[in-house]
């Protein structure tokens, strides 16, 4: 029997202390020879971390640039902004911050939030395809039903409306949830799983269910993502004068017009989920810089460039986010760093969370207009030498 290495120590007691932590750090330095000064070195309270880490010894500092103002016209965010945004990759914040410029001396940023749910999608299980078709024509006469038994379980998530998909001797199905201030998967799950009991009660023939058959898509990428939404489906977009965008970046709006066409082009070829230019960045950042789950970059990402060169030269320039998950309350949104920058964009707590989206799809139209200009303007490869590279 081989010797098994030693397990990572853990207060049974109370395990979210600084006891706790500065014993893990010990724990790895001695296996290790590090000495974790700066990984030891935070601001948090062990005590409010509970449902956010496990294992805690430490944090990961990273670096965080303020870009601004960018100026937004929405329906929940209205003014100019200052966006705090946290990454390693230099160029990225000026970049940005360029954008903002541009976009709030043409007029600014009008931000649209469509629709906003969020999905747990079971699949039922049935011993021919009749049966799953008949299931599914139950399912859409009771889904008051299944509305109220998935409600019993949380005071802020509504069941909007069920999607239903057959397929061979199966039916799956789409919940669709409005969440308040939170992201809402872990809401989405809970409710769901009680809306599948009630259904396999009292459903004809009591059907047995996996309670995600995955089309909910969690922390992937989808194409029923970008038709049915998934989070909020938010739309920026801006004018912007010939002139302003000559002054500012350097091209004429026809030759960015014309590179749009040749990136749709690139982007068919590709298969790319995004037709645009780097929505992952900036998105990264903000969700680094006010406790996002990082992970759900995976479908926040994908996007839809749509430009129009107008008869007097204008550039409109829109970008649509169809699966953009975000919260302003829950999750990781109320540590303290996390907090701050939610505060600094006046986005924590509830009744914030459309406002914010907003203003996470009008930092994405920032860079792609700065990025996208760069490109054609020959400046790229410059801008990320003379800012990007840390030689140590």
């Amino acid at each position: 029997m081989t010797d098994r290495a030693p397990r990572v120590p853990r207060d049974k007691d109370n395990d979210y202390t600084e006891d706790a932590a500065a014993a893990r750090r010990a724990f790895v330095g001695e296996r290790t020879g590090q000495q974790l000064r700066h990984i030891g070195s935070a601001s948090i309270d062990p005590a409010t971390l509970p449902g956010n880490i496990e294992n805690y010894f430490g944090v990961a500092q990273v670096p965080m640039g303020l870009a601004g103002p960018l100026k937004i016209d929405g329906e929940h965010a209205q003014g100019d902004f200052y966006v705090p945004m946290a990454t390693t990759e230099g160029t990225l914040v000026a970049s940005y911050n360029r954008g903002m410029r541009l976009l709030s001396e043409a007029g600014g940023v009008k931000t649209t939030v469509v629709e906003r749910f969020m999905q747990r999608a079971p699949v039922f299980h049935f011993s021919d395809a009749r049966g799953a078709r008949e299931f599914s024509d139950w399912i859409a006469k009771n889904e008051a039903g299944v509305r109220d038994a998935a409600e019993t379980t949380t005071s802020v998530g509504k069941l909007h409306h069920i999607q239903r998909f057959n397929v061979s001797k199966m039916c799956y199905l789409r919940f669709n949830y409005t969440t308040g201030d939170a992201a809402g998967q872990n809401l989405s799950g809970k409710a769901t799983l009680a809306a599948c009991e009630w259904i396999r009660e009292h459903a004809p023939g009591h059907p047995n269910f996996t309670l995600s058959g995955a089309i909910d898509t969690d922390k992937k990428h989808s194409h029923m993502n970008m038709l049915h939404s998934r989070g909020a489906r938010v739309v920026a977009e801006a004018t912007i004068p010939d002139a302003l965008m000559r002054e500012r970046m350097g091209p004429a709006n026809a030759d960015m017009f014309r590179a749009r066409l040749v990136s749709n082009a690139g982007g068919m070829l590709a298969g790319t989920v995004n037709n645009g230019m780097h929505a992952a960045n900036g998105l990264t950042a903000l969700f680094i810089a006010t406790g996002q789950d990082v992970a759900n970059i995976a479908e926040s990402h994908a996007a839809i460039t749509f430009v129009e060169l107008l008869d007097n030269g204008d550039y409109y320039w829109s970008i649509t986010i169809p699966s953009l998950i975000v919260a302003t309350y829950g999750g990781g949104t109320g540590l303290a760093t996390q907090r701050e920058s939610l505060e600094i964009l006046d986005c924590y707590g509830a009744g914030k969370v459309e406002k914010f989206a907003e203003i996470c799809a009008g930092v994405v139209l920032a860079g792609e207009a700065s990025l996208g200009a760069a490109i054609i303007h020959g400046d790229w490869v410059e801008s990320h030498d003379k800012y990007g590279r840390n030689r140590p």
